[in-house]
């Protein structure tokens, strides 16, 4: 790529920031990065830029940054700050790192977002294309950004990018005209928003409210990935759950695209769903169920069965849910049954997702620290049916917990409390208490994680199993929930 004469400034040194800013400056482009935070603070992100012509304006964001033909965003950067404000009001084009790299890619891009269990889906995704023999690149909100990556892929190549609202955000159509002569860079800020070829939508419920101002703010910035699909491009949404499930009256060209759905309930007319054993199950000598069932793709006329419920190594009704998901969508993207059946019967699971670190004295200790929200806890809580030691906590997002707060009550022994969000939970826990018949439940409160996984271990008995799910955010005390899951998985091999 080359950027020679054209100026970008970059705002945010955080993962997607260092790697666009070396991309940038590597192709020729005078590059500024800002960041408020200090370069000790950024040390790891400077050091990875080491020998590029890169300017570093740290600590603030004064407006001689503006000096540039083009400003990228990195994702955890709010839209409202002033100096992005005043970029609008110069008629600067805004984007990302996504945005481009999404531009600039030669092959076809699947892009899949959701509020829960977009990175399990995208990963499966990932692994049906490879086996089916496709050269496949997986990235956006899950592993490095693809943007280092651009030049080595090529256009028959697959494309699986996870996509969070924040970064789906800069899909719309953003104001600004680029600069005469830096027309190669910024051609992505055209008037004309852009949606991956083929695009999911899992499920859509609250989350992000600390970000995004209301719950239609939040939505409007995920159907962006459906918005802007032309003729021949595919949809895979959600059929079980409300709002992705009508999510086609809130999209104008929506006769033009081919839609697919998923669901554990309903047999949809195309897509993937689970199909209940016949009454009685064959397999085993009791009533039918679906987790007795068998996944089926329906795709046009034709249909295929995939695997038996039971077969699946995932645990947890929602991430059978993820199966059929990945099924839908590598079936559109030119995955082969087989494939896919060779993969959902391997799969085992990501880091710090129901991830099983170790069995001690009977006990199991399992890290789901992607649960930031009160709403992943919950399918945490129902992945088990042994009794559970909960951890809990975390920084609250401004998020129900009601229903967790039940399910608490009817399935967990004792709940271990940490972090900011530990009045919030135990709140919730007595209001359900007033309304509800429950099993004696042990509350336990502290501080910090090392605190709560040695209470866990001091009342655990054999058969159950230490949960961490916390329903908070990691930012009280770690930088992200990848380092709490790691620093809990170092705990409990240390017990």
């Amino acid at each position: 790529m080359d950027f020679r004469r054209q100026r970008a400034t970059v705002i945010g040194l955080a993962r997607e920031g260092t790697a666009l800013a070396r991309f940038l400056a590597e192709g020729g482009a005078t590059v500024t990065v800002s960041d408020i935070k200090s370069r000790e603070e950024l040390s790891e992100g400077i050091e990875a830029l080491v020998g590029l012509p890169i300017r570093f304006v740290l600590g603030g964001h004064p407006t001689e940054i503006l000096e540039a033909d083009v400003v990228f965003v990195s994702p955890g950067v709010p839209l409202e700050i002033p100096i992005l404000a005043e970029a609008r009001k110069r008629g600067i084009p805004i984007s990302s790192e996504t945005r481009l790299f999404a531009q600039l890619c030669l092959a076809s891009i699947v892009g899949i977002t959701g509020s829960s269990g977009k990175t399990t889906t995208t990963a499966l995704v990932g692994e049906m294309l490879k086996k089916a023999g496709y050269r496949t690149w997986v990235g956006g909100n899950i592993g490095q950004p693809l943007i280092g990556h651009l030049t080595d892929i090529r256009l028959k190549d697959k494309v699986v990018m996870e996509l969070s609202s924040f970064q789906l955000e800069f899909f719309a159509p953003w104001p600004g005209k680029p600069a005469v002569g830096a027309e190669d860079l910024a051609f992505a800020f055209t008037d004309q928003g852009w949606s991956p070829p083929i695009a999911a939508i899992l499920n859509i419920t609250p989350n992000h409210l600390d970000r995004h101002p209301t719950m239609e703010a939040y939505i409007e910035a995920k159907v962006n990935i459906l918005r802007y699909q032309g003729l021949g491009d595919v949809a895979v949404m959600g059929y079980d759950n409300p709002v992705t499930a009508n999510l086609e009256s809130r999209i104008s060209n929506r006769k033009s695209r081919r839609v697919l759905s998923f669901s554990l309930r309903t047999e949809v007319e195309q897509g993937a769903f689970v199909r209940a054993c016949p009454e009685p199950c064959p397999e085993r000598n009791r009533r039918r169920s679906r987790r007795d069932g068998k996944v089926v793709l329906r795709l046009g006329e034709e249909e295929w069965q995939i695997c038996a419920v039971a077969d699946i190594k995932l645990l947890g009704q929602h991430n059978v849910e993820n199966v059929l998901a990945a099924c839908a969508i590598a079936g559109a993207a030119g995955a082969d049954p087989q494939s896919m059946s060779q993969v959902v019967t391997t799969f085992t699971g990501l880091e710090h997702r129901l991830e099983l670190v170790r069995t001690l004295r009977g006990v199991r200790y399992y890290n789901d620290s992607i649960a930031t929200s009160p709403e992943r806890t919950v399918a945490a809580l129902h992945s088990f049916e042994e009794p559970i030691v909960l951890l809990a906590g975390g920084r609250d997002k401004h998020l129900p917990w009601e229903e967790m707060a039940q399910l608490t009550l009817r399935k967990v022994r004792h709940l271990v409390l940490f972090g900011e969000a530990r009045p919030i939970i135990e709140k919730a826990i007595h209001d359900a208490q007033r309304t509800m018949r429950s099993a004696q439940l042990a509350i336990h409160r502290c501080s910090t994680l090392e605190e709560a996984v040695e209470i866990a271990a001091e009342n655990a008995q054999p058969g159950d199993v230490v949960l961490l799910a916390p329903g908070g955010t990691s930012f009280d005390a770690f930088r992200d929930f990848a380092e709490r899951g790691e620093r809990f998985r170092e705990l409990v091999e240390a017990l």
